[in-house]
């Protein structure tokens, strides 16, 4: 099968007309990369005048082993070796003749010779040697002069780099040594940059592995200094001309092609890795731990894994029902357990889902599945947290799930772990919490020991702690800081990454905010577009907040009517609750406060259910605010003290700056029976509470709502006799409303 395959490849391992059956199973051979490599190890072993310094030495014993390792090292890269890689020998070489090439070669066998030889024969470099001096002496005559042909090139490739020495010694003194230590640290990042791999040519087995190991750890643990995709893609594509057999380059083009999204690409490769496995296996039985059966059922598990990531869940169900099939066939049990957490993830809208949840953390337990378990866990914490369940339980079962992560070393799921206690305590309303667990997960240090200048923490779990480190920010009105935080997101997680989109959002959504709060609602009507793409559920509520902002209330109406049927469908209560206090405001902008009654118990007894207690305190702010435009303010203020203490604890800048103007509106309403030095008093106190409020909305930008706030205290500025406090309320108001476009909706029906 592999012949037929290469023979449609030029292949340069063609010896005498005969094609090899597999390039990688020829251990090494020599390239003129590794003569300069050889001629590095050489000159280390000098001793005398030219020999190199003992710092030298150092330096050059820290870069071996990436240069034994490294696909190709470009000639003049600036790094320490390019003193011996650009050595008299290497020289004479490419300048003299291929005599000069074949007595090098004839030299290096002394180095094994003496009774105390310079290099040990089972060392790493005495192997390396070894194989090179092997695999020189079994090339024939015309592939001798093909390799000194290409190590000219090599030669002069590097000559003609740009003369970077030169330029270094106009520099100044001052700078030599910030060089030197920016060079040390080159050479201790032992990854491969990207302008220095090269499989252009046929590499041997310890090469490709090195190689693709090297890019699939990168790609889990730190995208950014992976190949880009196309890059990476091209180098695959080199590596299966040469051997379209090599399965684990298939998974590696795989993993890459779901970096960009790639459906059809990303199927195409994982099907040809399964293809490589079931035939590199075909000696095994069929039934057993490998071989065929193994292969399949595997095979169908991760294709139906690819389906549901794309949202193809017709698809993703048949592939695991076909993977079901073959392992009970097969009696593999921990593929059945895989297959049951999928199982969940296709059918966790079911109402009897957590019933399958709870069977598979049993099961992955009694197998002795840590990891299965542990996402089971996490899982079904999720699950609960929607459903309402308190929250001290959900926060013992994960901390169940921690002793298991930290007994079996599952740094992975530490941060996932985290990253959810984040999310939970947002999704109760409690900021301080929330902010809490996101800061100790971007302090931790990963349990997985990855190389220097790999970042540790580049997950998912790492990207979602960060987006909500930016939220709450932006919530408090320190928007230098999310912008800071989205800034270093846009570096770790760049646009072509798989995590990209979670920043994205986040970032879409604090610039809707932002221009709500300064009243630009046409910048705010084109974010929109790019919500909807990455949220299509978030991007229609957006929608309707931008109608209901412009005045345009029964589109608002209807759209708000059918995300309402929608999420009812999907089950999503805080998107349920969040469209029902929109609601409720359309129909005090319609002058229908009555009407809003019923929707806002709605939304209070869901909030209620679910225990979500921010949303509950918001909706019972609305529901002050509806008993205050039905004239009852005392009710209002008694409803108020309920909400207000978990909104100035947790609450953005904004609701506390809705929750004190309200408190002022009530107060004023109030003071109307009272008798007059107790009616002062009141409004003094109003004051007091709208210069609060004002100080809220000043931090968000939120001019509209400032306007309301000064107009109110030029009003109580007035009723109260100060002229002057009046005054200049007034002209701040007026400068306001000559700045802003005004809808003319009454100050009472606005919250």
């Amino acid at each position: 099968m592999a012949s037929v395959h290469e023979s449609l490849y030029f292949n340069p391992m063609m010896t005498n007309g005969v094609v090899h059956a597999n390039v990688f199973g020829i251990k090494d051979w020599v390239t003129p990369y590794k003569i300069a490599v050889l001629v590095l190890l050489n000159e280390m072993g000098r001793t005398g005048e030219g020999a190199v310094s003992l710092a030298e030495r150092r330096r050059l014993n820290q870069l071996l082993l990436p240069l034994l390792q490294c696909v190709v090292l470009s000639m003049g890269d600036g790094r320490e070796s390019d003193r011996v890689l650009t050595a008299r020998p290497i020289k004479l070489m490419a300048e003299g003749e291929l005599k000069d090439m074949e007595q090098f070669f004839d030299d290096l066998t002394d180095s094994f010779s003496g009774t105390e030889p310079e290099v040990h024969k089972t060392s790493v470099v005495g192997l390396f040697l070894r194989h090179m001096i092997l695999a020189y002496s079994k090339l024939s005559f015309s592939q001798v002069f093909k390799l000194y042909t290409a190590l000219q090139r090599y030669f002069q490739n590097g000559e003609k780099k740009p003369a970077d020495d030169a330029d270094a010694e106009m520099e100044p003194a001052g700078r030599e040594e910030e060089e030197e230590k920016k060079m040390e640290k080159e050479e201790l990042d032992v990854s491969v940059r990207e302008e220095e791999v090269s499989c252009s040519g046929p590499l041997s087995q310890k090469q490709a592995e090195f190689f693709l190991s090297q890019q699939a750890s990168l790609l889990k643990n730190d995208e950014t200094k992976a190949l880009a995709p196309a890059s990476l893609q091209k180098e695959l594509n080199n590596l299966l001309k040469f051997n379209p057999d090599f399965a684990e380059a298939h998974y590696l083009s795989y993993l890459n092609n779901l970096r960009v999204q790639d459906v059809f690409s990303s199927t195409h490769s994982l099907l040809h890795y399964f293809d490589r496995l079931i035939l590199t296996g075909a000696e095994s039985k069929s039934n057993g731990e490998e071989g065929y059966g193994r292969s399949l059922r595997y095979a169908a598990l991760n294709l139906a894994a690819l389906h549901c990531r794309f949202g193809h869940y017709q698809q993703a169900e048949l592939a695991l029902q076909e993977a079901i099939r073959i392992a009970q066939e097969s009696n593999d049990h921990v593929c059945l357990q895989h297959c049951l957490s999928w199982l969940y993830v296709l059918g966790q809208k079911r109402s009897d889902s957590y019933v399958l949840l709870e069977h598979s953390v049993k099961k992955a337990v009694h197998f002795g599945l840590p990891y299965l378990a542990s996402l089971g866990i996490q899982s079904l914490v999720q699950q609960r947290a929607f459903a309402g369940k308190t929250a001290n339980k959900l926060m013992d079962a994960l901390k169940d799930s921690d002793l298991l992560h930290w007994k079996h070393s599952l740094s992975e799921l530490i941060d996932i772990s985290i990253a959810q206690k984040t999310a939970i305590w947002r999704l109760y309303g409690r900021s301080t919490m929330a902010l809490q667990q996101a800061q100790m997960l971007l302090s931790m240090n990963s349990l997985e020991s990855v190389n220097a200048g790999v970042q540790q923490n580049n997950t998912e779990s790492f990207a979602v702690a960060l987006c909500h480190l930016a939220e709450l920010h932006a919530e408090q009105g320190c928007f230098a800081a999310a912008s800071e935080v989205l800034k270093h997101l846009k570096e770790r997680f760049p646009p072509n990454s798989q995590h990209a989109q979670l920043w994205m959002l986040c970032d879409q959504k604090i610039q809707f905010d932002r221009a709500v709060n300064d009243g630009k609602y046409h910048l705010a009507d084109s974010l929109v577009t790019g919500i909807t793409a990455l949220n299509s559920v978030e991007g229609v509520y957006r929608k309707a907040v931008v109608l209901q902002a412009q005045n345009q209330m029964s589109e608002a109406h209807k759209l708000l009517q059918k995300l309402l049927s929608y999420c009812e469908k999907l089950k999503n209560t805080e998107m349920v609750i969040s469209v029902l206090l929109s609601v409720a405001e359309l129909y005090w902008h319609s002058s229908s406060p009555t009407i809003a009654l019923p929707v806002l118990l709605q939304a209070l007894a869901l909030s209620k259910e679910y225990r979500l207690q921010y949303l509950a305190s918001e909706t019972v702010l609305n529901l002050a605010f509806a008993q205050l435009i039905l004239g009852v303010p005392e009710q209002a203020l008694t409803l108020l003290h309920m909400a207000i203490e978990p909104i100035l604890a947790d609450g953005a800048v904004l609701d506390k700056g809705r929750a004190m103007f309200l408190v002022a509106k009530c107060q004023v309403a109030s003071a109307a029976s009272y008798e007059p030095p107790k009616k002062v008093e009141a409004l003094e106190a109003a004051v007091e509470n709208l210069n609060e409020a004002k100080n809220y909305f000043a931090k968000v930008d939120c001019k509209e709502r400032i306007r309301d706030v000064v107009y109110f205290q030029a009003r109580l500025y007035h009723t109260l006799g100060k002229t002057q406090e009046r005054n200049r309320c007034a002209m701040l108001f007026r400068q306001l409303h000559q700045e802003l476009p005004s809808h003319g909706v009454p100050l009472i029906n606005h919250l």
